[in-house]
């Protein structure tokens, strides 16, 4: 060990000699260094301890250096005073150190930890992150009680417009005039189960028959004109879809549709390839007969008919059959989502389509002759082309779009007179439809040749009859009132302004869907909303806005036909059973209607805005199925915002009409 010489203080004085004060003060503090050494706190041998804590192994040099130091304290004694003081004070704070580090220790506490399984997280750690997920959930909790509280101030909803307060009503008119078994949810309070036995009382048919809908005001049930009418409103749900769902109607008329084509199905074997008949009319209407009781000549409620309902059958009837595939298939499309219940309806189309091909005829003019007085078929050319149409979009087979597009087939329809006449669509005549359903298919889709040829002249004179529903060109007389004149001023005008004001609505939208601002009238050139606004002028008259401020459609507004030509409607549900003659009372009666058929377009005003509210003159007062078609087809095409039409749904079925692109070659190797 070494010893360093300081000065030492004795007194007042440094003295670095040896005198009396200085040994006495070095010899104590070198006992007591001693002591400490070789006595005192533990004992050292040869591997001391090191106060850093590690051993201390004493060596001969430290040997040799302790004879040094001893000779040199008998030399200098207060160097080793001062020495051992110095020592005194570092072990005191080697002590004062180590039982502080000691304190530290015994007040630092073992760190805790949470086993949450998977993972061990310090408790310090888990306690806050549940904390701060119990304070976010109450944060969290008093916001949504405020929002909740706080009253919201919603932009209020547009009320309905015209056009879809009457779609509601126009919907409800086919409720009423349901045949067979009415189902709970039918909301015509007036209306029960009739014509239960239709088709099984005919011993010369034998077939069920039992469904289906009532055509007019009477109650026979007609295959031909019920056909066009599921044809349109399948039509409109497919352009229109989203419209009537806004309007919480798609369920309703998809209802009426299958209750329509659901009957159709039964009028023929619709599970055979082949087929030699259809049943063409139930019930019958001619009253040459005299007296003998049937649809036209008693005025009963439908559910008490006690009379016979006889079945008019057709062999030769390609007008009939062309006509039921046109609305099996386009019902097809309606109920794609259906996959079994589509090929069902697909099938029967298939059946009634060849069928009408093979046994070429007017329905009216053979078997079923009796329905010639209410429909007469005046030709089947237009619906070998609106068939063919539909069958081709149904099933994407292009053998019906070359017969539907065949130059031979549209010369027979009309496709190239030019007349006025053969562009109005009606029960009767279907070009128009056709055209404007196959110009459809060239602006959307464009398949080319070999189709184009035909498909351009379709689409001109789809123009051309757009262009002839404008009163600039004076095509068609017009009442004073504004009523367009499309069956030149003959009675039951409104079946064919509702027709025209849905294909003029139709054609609009479809010119826009195809980035189309308008089409040309000759050298003129007409903007698309001219269109609806003629089918706007059309509906409008046919609501309300006319001379005679009258509603043609029975429940609109505050004025409508209060003695409509209808059955069901003017004899009360009293518990009474009127006869075939008894019920004649409430026919001529002059009293308005004790039922009120809702949303029943009637035949309409005369040439002269002129009506009559009288029950027996059905040219003004009789509602139809076909009628009603079109009228629910223009409401859902003018209602709501101008949303457009469906592009695709249509085409569902179609495939590509152009191949894919062969793939690339393969990359050049040398």
């Amino acid at each position: 060990m070494n010893v360093v010489v300081v000065p030492l203080v004795c007194g007042d004085r440094f003295s670095t000699e040896l005198s009396p004060c200085a040994y006495k003060e070095g010899r104590e503090q070198e006992k007591s260094l001693e002591n400490w050494v070789f006595e005192g706190k533990g004992r050292m041998s040869m591997y001391g301890r090191d106060p850093w804590g590690g051993p201390l192994e004493i060596s001969h040099a430290d040997s040799a250096a302790d004879d040094d130091r001893s000779r040199n304290l008998d030399l200098d004694r207060a160097a080793l005073s001062m020495s051992s003081r110095q020592l005194d004070e570092t072990q005191q704070s080697w002590l004062l150190a180590g039982s502080g580090d000691q304190g530290k220790k015994k007040k630092k506490k073992k760190k805790k930890y949470v086993d949450l399984g998977c993972l061990i997280v310090s408790r310090k750690l888990f306690l806050w992150t549940v904390g701060a997920l119990v304070a976010a959930a109450v944060v969290a909790g008093l916001i949504a009680l405020i929002v909740k509280a706080v009253p919201h101030h919603h932009r209020p909803r547009p009320p309905p417009d015209n056009y879809t307060l009457a779609l509601h009503k126009a919907l409800m008119f086919f409720n009423g005039q349901r045949s067979g078994p009415i189902p709970k949810h039918n909301n015509v309070s007036w209306r029960g189960n009739s014509g239960m036995k239709d088709g099984i009382s005919d011993p010369s048919h034998g077939r069920n028959l039992v469904g289906g809908f009532y055509d007019a005001g009477d109650t026979i049930k007609f295959s031909f004109p019920s056909s066009f009418a599921m044809t349109m409103l399948s039509w409109s749900v497919i352009e229109y879809s989203a419209k009537y769902e806004a309007a919480g109607e798609l369920d309703h008329i998809k209802e009426i549709i299958k209750w329509g084509v659901d009957y159709l199905l039964k009028t023929f074997n619709s599970s055979a390839d082949t087929i030699d008949r259809i049943a063409a009319q139930v019930g019958q209407g001619d009253t040459s007969g005299g007296t003998t009781p049937n649809d036209h000549y008693c005025w009963m409620r439908p559910e008490d008919i006690d009379y016979p309902r006889p079945v008019f059958e057709c062999h030769t009837c390609s007008d009939l059959a062309a006509e039921m595939a046109a609305a099996l298939a386009s019902a097809s499309i309606v109920f794609k989502d259906h996959k079994a219940y589509s090929q069902k309806l697909v099938r029967g189309a298939s059946t009634l389509f060849e069928f009408s091909r093979q046994q070429r005829g007017r329905y009216s003019a053979g078997a079923a002759a009796d329905a010639a007085i209410s429909y007469n078929s005046t030709g089947y050319w237009d619906e070998f082309v609106w068939g063919g149409a539909w069958m081709y979009l149904a099933t994407g087979n292009s053998s019906f779009l070359q017969l539907a597009t065949h130059p031979t087939l549209a010369k027979h329809a009309g496709a190239f007179r030019g007349s006025p006449d053969s562009g109005v669509l009606s029960w009767d005549n279907k070009l128009t439809g056709a055209q404007v359903l196959l110009s459809r298919l060239r602006l959307f889709l464009s398949p080319g040749y070999p189709y184009e040829e035909i498909l351009r002249t379709f689409h001109n004179q789809t123009g051309i009859i757009m262009c002839s529903y404008l009163p600039v060109f004076d095509t068609f007389n017009r009442t004073k009132g504004g009523l367009i004149q499309l069956n030149h001023g003959r009675p039951q005008p409104l079946q064919y302004v509702v027709n025209a004001a849905f294909l003029a609505a139709l054609y609009s939208d479809y010119l826009e869907a195809s980035d189309s601002p308008g089409w040309y009238c000759g050298p003129n050139f007409f903007p698309t909303g001219v269109l609806r606004d003629f089918a706007r002028t059309q509906i409008d008259y046919i609501l309300g806005k006319n001379p005679r401020k009258m509603s043609y459609v029975v429940g609109f507004g505050g004025r409508y036909p209060k003695r409509v030509h209808h059955r069901g409607a003017s004899i009360p549900k009293n518990g009474v059973k009127y006869s075939c003659k008894g019920g004649w009372k409430w026919r001529d009666a002059g009293k308005p209607n004790p039922n009120t058929v809702v949303g029943a377009m009637v035949a309409g005003p005369d040439g002269h805005d002129g009506f009559r509210d009288v029950r027996t003159n059905y040219n003004y007062t009789e509602p139809s199925l076909a009628g009603n078609a079109g009228l629910v087809a223009a409401l859902v095409a003018l209602s709501g915002e101008a949303s457009g039409v469906d592009k695709n749904t249509m085409f569902s079925a179609v495939p590509p009409m152009f191949p894919n692109p062969p793939p690339p070659p393969a990359p050049w190797k040398p």
